[in-house]
């Protein structure tokens, strides 16, 4: 029984790792990779420390599986006297960049696993439309990224954790009491957003509320649609909090959402986490790159837009300020009947 006992303790004494992850950017590739942390957690027991940048610091400072979250302003220079100090056990590179490679090559006596990113794959399909990607998501890649330490994935899908310092804004409080769809307007590049045009028919056509939801650089935007949707007769459905809600904020707006109809943007994922419908709007970028709305296992709960078969698409991995070809086709051919079909059948409406 002692024996037992004693091989127990050693067992859990060598699972219990202190292991650093690092994704530097942005909000919907860093909430993609909490499977990662609570499975590394949950199925191994280790410690886990997060590297990322200053301002997504707020997307893991609630997460209960994450011991110390560090960030860097500019340089990775900045962390490294606190990162030598703490002796990790292995490093999990989920951004795999020339940032990461310096981080690994000055703490040179930590095991290391990276994420594999498949740029030359997307590359082919950007430019020459020959699809070599595997058909697997972003995230169970990512946990591939992990498999030698003897981890699973455990189907339960994204994690994202809103905390107790949600401001108990007017906003928030009116409407918990309402039913509602949350839009996004904006996105890391504007080829992966609805234009105006759309945004303004969608919410002309449907009853149920729309809540606007965006960062400062998209008031002006925001601004313009709240002004047409008011001088619509009979319409007074829109609640515009644009560059109004911080990141939190906006996320549990999204947690309470009926429906969430977004581009390819971080609360896409963030909806995903807290296991929304989702109406998809795919513009430049393309399902195929393996990072739609990622739910447990089972569960499927988002609906892709998108124009199919368009020969210049997808124009990049990321998105572009404005359509390389001046057309913008894979937005302004978006058939808006089907979306707003999709978004009364969801919320009954």
């Amino acid at each position: 029984m002692l024996l037992l006992i004693l091989l127990y303790f050693i067992k859990n004494y060598q699972l219990a790792k202190k292991i650093l992850i690092i994704r530097f950017s942005s909000i919907g590739d860093i909430v993609l990779t909490s499977p990662v942390i609570r499975c590394l957690k949950l199925q191994i027991g280790a410690e886990i420390h997060y590297l990322t940048k200053q301002p997504f610091v707020t997307l893991l400072e609630n997460n209960p599986h994450v011991s110390k979250v560090f960030a860097i302003e500019k340089r990775v220079g900045e962390v490294l006297p606190i990162l030598r100090q703490e002796k990790y056990d292995y490093i999990i590179d989920l951004h795999h960049n020339l940032r990461t490679f310096l981080i690994k090559w000055r703490l040179p006596f930590v095991k290391s696993y990276a994420f594999k990113k498949l740029n030359f794959e997307k590359w082919l399909l950007t430019n020459f439309k020959i699809n070599r990607l595997p058909t697997t998501h972003i995230v169970d890649r990512y946990l591939e990224t992990v498999k030698p330490l003897d981890v699973k994935n455990d189907g339960k899908g994204l994690d994202f954790f809103l905390g107790t310092a949600i401001p108990n804004s007017k906003n928030l409080v009116y409407l918990k009491s309402t039913t509602y769809i949350a839009l996004p307007i904006g996105a890391g590049r504007k080829t992966k957003a609805l234009t105006i045009e759309k945004i303004v028919n969608i919410c002309q056509k449907i009853n149920c509320r729309v809540v606007l939801l965006g960062g400062k650089q998209e008031i002006k935007k925001a601004n313009y649609i709240e002004t047409i949707i008011k001088a619509t007769e009979g319409k007074e459905n829109l609640v515009n909090l644009v560059g109004k809600c911080s990141l939190l904020e906006s996320a549990a707006i999204v947690k309470n959402a009926k429906v969430v109809l977004t581009g390819d943007t971080g609360l896409m994922h963030i909806a995903a986490a807290f296991h929304k419908p989702i109406i998809s709007i795919w513009g430049n970028t393309v399902p195929e790159f393996g990072m739609t709305p990622y739910y447990p296992k089972g569960m499927d709960l988002n609906t892709i837009m998108e124009v199919k078969d368009l020969p210049c698409r997808p124009c990049s991995k990321i998105g572009f300020e404005d359509c390389p070809k001046g057309h913008f086709k894979c937005i302004e051919q978006l058939e808006v009947a089907t979306v707003i079909k999709q978004i009364k059948e969801l919320t009954k409406n």
